[in-house]
């Protein structure tokens, strides 16, 4: 694993630009993309706190790509995910997962970031950005950029995606798997992943800072971080949980 990188992107829509915190695997690549029938089999997909309707109800104005199905099927790559702890550390993380989708992507709104002409290719890395240097734009739920992030988030679900990161946009179930590697297995500069920062008590400010760092963190934009806020606390009340302690980084 190279050092953390923490990347500014843009992204289109929302507030202003934001980061994915997080780095990939330096290793070589893995082998030409595969289907995603070939990729390794996961767990079997855990039951999900989260029902289809108040999923419908957190994100009524979705893009079709984004279904409830897309992401309960991806949930068996990560089988600690909202499945940890009580009944209300996981209604808390599935709440903070959602709310950072959210804020992400406008409301589920977006499949990749409308501007798509700028350069998110580190070429120092060993294996490079054999799509082009303009293919690795935010991309899913995450929107998940820069080719070290799509190399990492592919070689943990078992596909290529730097030789082909337009699968994130093309198939919803890994689209979702991206965004659950990027939330189970990056701490940015948190002291935590995502996952962990919910369920070890951390709290909802800490998921933030390893999303975004010190792009939003320690008052550096309070306008995002307060629309994250927001949408945190509009789920958990969705979920009938409270949202707990330290919700701002």
């Amino acid at each position: 694993m190279s050092p953390t990188r923490i990347p500014l992107r843009g992204c289109a829509g929302l507030i202003a630009a934001v980061v994915i915190g997080g780095c990939g695997n330096s290793s070589p690549p893995a082998s030409p993309a595969s289907p995603a029938s070939q990729a390794p089999k996961a767990a079997p997909a855990p039951s999900f706190v989260v029902s289809r309707e108040q999923f419908e109800r957190v994100f009524p104005h979705r893009n079709s790509f984004y279904t409830y199905d897309g992401l309960v099927g991806a949930l068996g790559q990560y089988p600690d995910f909202t499945t940890t702890g009580d009944d209300v550390t996981r209604r808390r993380e599935a709440s903070a997962f959602l709310a950072q989708v959210a804020h992400e992507t406008n409301g589920l709104t977006l499949v990749t970031e409308t501007d798509k002409t700028t350069n998110y290719c580190d070429a120092s890395l060993p294996y490079g950005c054999p799509a082009g240097p303009l293919a690795y734009f935010g991309r899913g739920p995450m929107q998940v950029s820069w080719n070290y992030n799509y190399h990492g988030a592919g070689d943990a679900i078992g596909l290529n995606l730097l030789a082909d990161p337009a699968l994130v946009e093309r198939d919803q179930v890994v689209a979702w798997k991206t965004a659950l590697w990027f939330w189970n297995t990056q701490p940015g500069e948190s002291i935590a992943t995502p996952h962990d920062a919910m369920t070890l008590g951390f709290g909802f400010g800490e998921t933030i800072r390893a999303i975004n760092g010190h792009v939003e963190c320690n008052g550096a934009s309070p306008a995002q971080v307060e629309d994250r806020v927001n949408a945190y606390q509009r789920i958990t009340a969705e979920l009938g949980v409270t949202p707990g302690e330290a919700l701002t980084c």
